[in-house]
């Protein structure tokens, strides 16, 4: 990488990091939490109270995308990450869980995810966008996995609204490593003529890193549904779940970057993304056939092989979709990927609690299996460089 690209990747990795950080500190106390409100002892409000976010935020990615395509990325992220620190304040003024509500649509509205990859791919070239969008990836993993060990632990001197006024001053800070650090926008972005959203829709390779991305964060919601379950069942108490966690994370990062890289410069990429998709509907199998007695051992090595997966698909999927997007609608274009994502979340978190309760753990997993290989099936026509 060049001086530039590296500026590039080291800030809005943090602010990618920081964000989410904000995010994930909540999400493993916040079902606890916010039973201590009045409306608390709503179990579907509480469910909705949490993944509102996830509709908002999937609502919001295209216009913010859109926008920063027209009025530039910098700008854009600077109001997204506003909006995200007032719902986050919001939020943590809250008296009832339907002010929790409101505070999380709003944390939601500042979707700066699309804006934000668009910068990060303006600013670096082809040939190291992997490695740009895998830094951004593993930051993103890094924080969830910190968030596990010290969620809990915050949560007991400050509380969740002191929680929630940490995730506000970190969208703060991110505003002046968008301002003072991050690179100036590369000036043939800026005030460019605009080909729209229609573009962006017509495009086949851009409709199945769409599709593939839905799926990802759809299976990787719906397995967490039962993961933990399972994780107790197999004589791990839940406040050592992050003993799994985090190896299985940290090894992963370490077997992405033995593999994908170098493979990638060697014209292999289509093969890796394809093998990782394989990998991870071969976990769902294995994780189906764990449902009768699972083993630790066992939980650990799927864990680990599914994080070896999703970080390889986690770093070259947006780095292929902004290959594949003409410069000129790259934010609508990441806009439209991130809205799947979102909905991906909305929809795994949903669909799988459902499938755990009407068809069980087995059959979650079949599903979910089933999910991967349709994926399977639908990237198999991408071509080696660019999908």
């Amino acid at each position: 990488m060049t001086p530039v690209e590296r500026r590039a990747s080291g800030s809005l990795a943090t602010v990618f990091a920081a964000r989410m950080l904000g995010l994930f500190l909540v999400l493993p106390v916040f079902a606890l939490e916010a039973a201590r409100y009045p409306g608390g002892d709503d179990p579907a409000l509480v469910g909705l109270a949490m993944g509102i976010y996830g509709l908002t935020q999937g609502l919001l990615q295209i216009p913010f995308g859109m926008a920063s395509d027209r009025f530039g990325r910098k700008r854009v992220i600077v109001i997204g990450l506003l909006v995200f620190a007032a719902g986050s304040l919001l939020a943590a003024a809250a008296t009832s869980l339907a002010g929790l509500l409101v505070g999380r649509s709003l944390q939601g509205a500042g979707a700066v995810s699309a804006a934000v990859t668009a910068l990060l791919a303006d600013q670096t070239r082809d040939a190291v966008r992997t490695k740009a969008m895998a830094l951004v990836g593993a930051s993103i993993g890094l924080m969830f996995a910190l968030s596990l060990v010290v969620a809990p632990l915050l949560a007991s001197v400050i509380g969740l609204s002191g929680l929630f006024v940490l995730t506000g001053l970190l969208a703060l800070g991110c505003i002046g490593v968008v301002l003072w650090w991050t690179p100036p926008e590369p000036a043939q972005h800026k005030g460019v003529g605009r080909g729209g959203l229609v573009q962006v829709l017509r495009n086949p390779a851009l409709l199945r890193l769409d599709f593939g991305v839905f799926v990802l964060h759809a299976v990787q919601l719906a397995m967490w549904v039962a993961v933990p379950a399972m994780l107790v069942q197999a004589g791990l108490d839940k406040a050592a779940h992050w003993q799994v966690y985090l190896p299985a994370v940290l090894a992963s990062f370490v077997v992405m970057g033995a593999t994908l890289f170098p493979l990638e410069r060697r014209g292999y990429l289509r093969a890796v993304f394809l093998g990782a998709v394989g990998l991870i509907a071969l976990v769902q199998v294995g994780l189906a056939l764990s449902v009768a007695a699972p083993g630790l051992a066992a939980l650990g090595g799927l864990l680990f092989l599914f994080f070896c997966g999703f970080n390889v698909l986690e770093a070259s999927q947006p780095s292929l979709a902004s290959r594949v997007a003409p410069p000129q609608v790259r934010g609508a274009a990441l806009g439209v990927y991130n809205t799947l994502q979102s909905v991906g979340f909305f929809a795994g978190g949903a669909v799988g609690g459902w499938l755990a309760k009407h068809v069980g753990l087995q059959g979650l997993f079949g599903v979910c299996a089933g999910l991967m290989l349709a994926w399977l099936v639908v990237a198999w026509p991408m071509r080696a460089q660019t999908t």
